[in-house]
Formats: C-alpha cells, structure tokens, sequence
C-alpha cells in the first residue's frame, strides 16, 4: 500500500502546477522519501525549462519578426517526449533522470527538502 501512495505521489508530481504543489505538502507533510523529492525537482525543472523556452521562442519572434511557430511546435513535442520519461518513470518506481536535462535538475531546488 504505501509503495503505490509513493507511486501515486510522484505520478502527480508531473500533472499540472495544482498536481505538483499537492505532492509537494503531501512530500512534506507526510511522505518524505527520496524517490519523491527526485520525481518533485524533476517534475519542477522540467516545469521552469518549459516555460523558459517557449517564453524565449516567443520573445524572437515578437523582436525579430521571425515565424517560427514551427520551433515552438517542435519544441513543445520535445518536452511532451521528456513529460512521458518522466511519468514512465515514476509509475515505475525508479530514479531515473530525465533524457539530456534530468542531471541539471538533481539537487538543486533546496527548497524541497
């Protein structure tokens, strides 16, 4: 029973702001277990890149005139690939980080502690 709370927990972690804050003060609260924490600084770091490239690729092309509409589709396929390592990942109970980012994001939000 409580590996699939921890399961639950974590899965959680990556579906919305609202899913990731409820893990957050379930991790602190009650749950404190690494394979939580490693899914909510995942789940966190893959939330802030989202944000940070799009917000990039839209400021170019609000700047540079440039339409690349196409790099915001690309971009945000590439992050959905990553969003499904991630819950892939936690469904399976593993600690595995995230293809090409998931080492940035490894102890770095000191907050979730």
């Amino acid at each position: 029973m409580k590996s699939l709370r921890k399961k639950t927990i974590t899965i959680l972690s990556y579906i919305t702001i609202i899913g990731w804050v409820i893990a957050y003060f379930n991790y602190k609260k009650k749950n404190k277990s690494s394979l939580i924490k490693f899914h909510l600084e995942q789940s966190l770091g893959l939330g802030i890149l989202s944000i940070i490239t799009n917000l990039v690729i839209i400021l170019i092309e609000l700047f540079f005139n440039y339409p690349i509409s196409l790099a915001i589709v690309l971009n945000n396929m590439l992050l959905f690939i990553l969003w499904i390592a991630g819950i892939t990942s936690a469904l399976y109970g593993v600690r595995l980080p995230l293809p090409i980012i998931g080492s940035l994001f490894e102890d770095k939000f000191r907050f979730i502690e």
